[in-house]
C-alpha cells in the first residue's frame, strides 16, 4: 500500500469515527443534557446561546432525568449544572468545605468587587462573615433600617411619583428603584447620603452608572469562550476590559474617599458617640484588618447587595402584578385591614409590626423572585472528587453551577403551574410559609446564607405597600414581555417603562 493510500485510509477511518461519536452523543443526549461534540464539546451549543444563558441551560435541564447536566468546553472548562435541590444542599451545605467559590471565579469577580465577602474565601470570609454576621442581627440595626427606609419613602419617593402623576410624565420604574435603593444602601451602610434619588447629585447618578458597567463587563468575563481571550485584553488594556479598568477605578476611588472619611470621623469622635451605619461597626470590630482597600472591598460589596437586588426584585414584582388584577386587589385588601387594626390612615407609613403581617404581600414578592430571582446563578469550584446524591459525578476542578433561575421553573419542584405567578403557594391559613432554601436559594443556603435576607423584605415591603396604596402603576408596554439583562444581577434590559396616576394626593405629605 503506498503512502496516499494509507493516509487516505486513516483520514476515512477518523471521519467514520468522528460521524458515528457525534450521531451517538446527539442520541445520547438529545434528550439528556448538553450536546457533546468531540473535541469542541459544548463550545458550539455555548456559543449559539450564550446570549440566552439563562433559557437555554433552563431547557436543557428541565429535559434531564435528574435536572443536572454535565458540559464540557475546550480549555479545561468542565463542570455541572444542576436545578435539583438535593444536589444544591450537598454543595452549599452538606459537603460545603468543598465548594468554595475557587480561583477563577475570585479572579473574574477581583478587579471589581476586590476580596469583598462575596468573592472571598477561607478564613478571609469566615471573618468578614463573623464580623457581619454579629452586626445583622442587632435590634438596632433592625431599626437604624426602618427609620432609613421610611425617611426615603416619605421626603423622596412618595413625592416625586407625585409630582409624576401630576405632570403624567413617563418613568423608568427600574431606574427608579435602582436610585432609591442606592441612597438607601449607603444611608445604611456609610451614613453617606448621595442624594440620588432627589436628584440633588449628579455625582451619585454618573456613580451608578459607572457602577452597572463595571458590574456587567465583570459578569461577560464569565460568558467569554475562553478564559485566555479577556486576560489577554486585560494585558493589553484595550476594548472591554480597558473599559472595565477605568469603571473599577471610579468605584473605588468612590469607595476609599467613604472609607478614609469615616476613619478620620472615627478617630475625631468620643468613645461615646456609636455610629449606627455597618461600616463604622466594621472599624470598630476589626482594628487589625483596617486597610484602606479592605474596608473599600466591604464598602463595594454591601453596595453591590443593597443597590441591585432588591431593585430588581421589585422591578419584576411590579411588571408581574400590571397583569394580576386578582393579585393586586388582595394585596389591596390585605393593607386595608392592616390600617383598620393599627389604626393608621393612608399616607402614615407603615413600621416594623405592620409590615411584619403582610402575609399575602410578603408571598407575592416571594413568587416573583421565584421566577425572577435577582440573583439568578451561583457558581462554585469542585475541590476534590464528589458525588452529587443524584448520581453525578463531579471531578476535582470542574466548575460547579446552582441554576436558580431555571429551580423556580422546574416541575419536579413547584408542580405544573410552576411557570405561573401564584402567590397563593407561599401561603397556609393566611400566614406565609417558609420553602427550604435548598428548593428556593434565592438568599442562598447554608453557611454563606445572605445574612441581608431581612432587611431585603423590609426595604420591599414597605416599598411596594406604600407605592400601591397611592398610586395606581400603569405600563407604557403592559403587552411586552421585557427581555433580561444578565448582569451580575437579572435587570430589565430597557428598564420598566411607566406612568403612575395618584389615588390620594396628598401622598408624601
Amino acid at each position: 500500500m503506498d503512502l496516499f493510500s494509507l493516509l487516505f485510509l486513516i483520514l476515512f477511518l477518523l471521519l467514520s469515527l468522528y460521524l458515528y461519536f457525534y450521531r451517538f452523543q446527539n442520541k445520547t443526549t438529545s434528550n439528556r443534557g448538553f450536546k457533546i461534540y468531540p473535541l469542541l464539546g459544548t463550545l458550539p451549543e455555548f456559543l449559539l446561546n450564550r446570549h440566552r444563558f439563562l433559557e437555554w441551560t433552563t431547557d436543557i435541564l428541565s429535559r434531564c432525568p435528574t435536572n443536572t447536566a454535565v458540559f464540557r468546553r475546550p480549555g479545561k472548562i468542565n463542570g455541572v449544572i444542576t436545578a435539583n435541590p438535593l444536589n444544591v444542599e450537598h454543595m452549599l451545605k452538606t459537603n460545603f468545605e468543598n465548594y468554595p467559590k475557587g480561583h477563577e471565579f475570585i479572579s473574574c469577580l477581583e478587579d471589581f468587587l476586590g476580596r469583598g465577602i462575596f468573592n472571598s474565601d477561607g478564613e478571609l470570609w469566615k471573618f468578614q462573615r463573623k464580623t457581619a454576621s454579629y452586626e445583622f442581627n442587632t435590634k438596632s440595626l433592625r431599626n437604624f433600617i426602618v427609620e432609613n427606609v421610611t425617611y426615603e419613602i416619605k421626603t423622596r419617593l412618595l413625592p416625586l411619583l407625585k409630582s409624576a402623576s401630576e405632570t403624567q410624565s413617563i418613568l423608568d420604574l427600574q431606574d427608579l428603584l435602582e436610585r432609591f435603593a442606592f441612597d438607601n444602601v449607603c444611608k445604611l451602610a456609610f451614613n453617606v447620603d448621595p442624594g440620588c434619588l432627589g436628584g440633588q447629585s449628579s455625582t451619585g447618578s454618573e456613580f451608578m452608572q459607572v457602577f452597572e458597567e463595571a458590574a456587567t463587563l465583570s459578569c461577560g468575563r464569565f460568558l467569554c469562550a475562553f478564559r485566555f481571550l479577556w486576560k489577554a485584553k486585560k494585558f493589553l488594556d484595550i476594548g472591554s476590559e480597558r473599559t472595565l479598568r477605568k469603571a473599577s477605578r471610579i468605584v473605588h476611588d468612590f469607595a476609599e474617599q467613604i472609607v478614609r472619611s469615616r476613619m478620620e470621623e472615627e478617630e475625631d469622635d468620643d468613645d461615646d458617640k456609636k455610629k449606627e451605619d455597618l461600616l463604622s461597626r466594621f472599624i470598630a470590630g476589626c482594628h487589625e484588618n483596617n486597610s484602606i482597600g479592605f474596608l473599600r472591598d466591604i464598602c463595594v460589596s454591601f453596595i453591590l447587595a443593597g443597590r441591585d437586588t432588591t431593585s430588581s426584585a421589585l422591578t419584576w414584582f411590579f411588571w408581574l402584578l400590571s397583569s394580576r388584577p386578582e393579585v393586586k386587589q388582595s394585596i389591596q385588601k390585605e393593607l386595608e385591614e392592616i390600617r383598620f387594626h393599627s389604626n393608621k390612615k393612608i399616607g402614615d407609613l407603615c413600621g416594623f409590626d405592620e409590615l411584619r403581617e403582610m402575609h399575602y404581600l410578603h408571598a407575592a414578592i416571594s413568587e416573583a423572585m421565584r421566577l425572577y430571582p435577582p440573583v439568578p446563578v451561583d457558581t462554585k469550584a469542585c475541590l476534590n472528587d464528589d458525588v452529587f446524591p443524584d448520581g453525578t459525578f463531579v471531578e476535582k476542578g470542574w466548575t460547579v453551577v446552582c441554576q436558580t433561575y431555571a429551580m423556580g421553573r422546574m416541575e419536579s419542584i413547584w408542580g405544573n403551574d410552576c411557570w405561573e405567578f401564584r402567590p397563593e403557594r407561599w401561603l397556609q391559613n393566611g400566614e406565609f410559609k417558609q420553602e427550604s432554601p435548598f428548593k428556593y436559594p434565592v438568599f442562598h443556603a447554608g453557611p454563606r446564607m445572605c445574612l441581608g435576607k431581612d432587611m431585603a423584605y423590609i426595604q420591599m415591603k414597605a416599598i411596594a405597600a406604600s407605592v400601591m396604596e397611592s398610586f395606581e402603576i400603569e405600563l407604557v408596554n403592559k403587552d411586552m414581555c421585557p427581555q433580561h439583562l444578565l448582569s451580575l444581577t437579572l435587570r430589565m434590559k430597557d428598564g420598566l417603562l411607566a406612568r403612575v396616576r395618584g389615588k390620594n394626593m396628598d401622598a408624601g405629605n
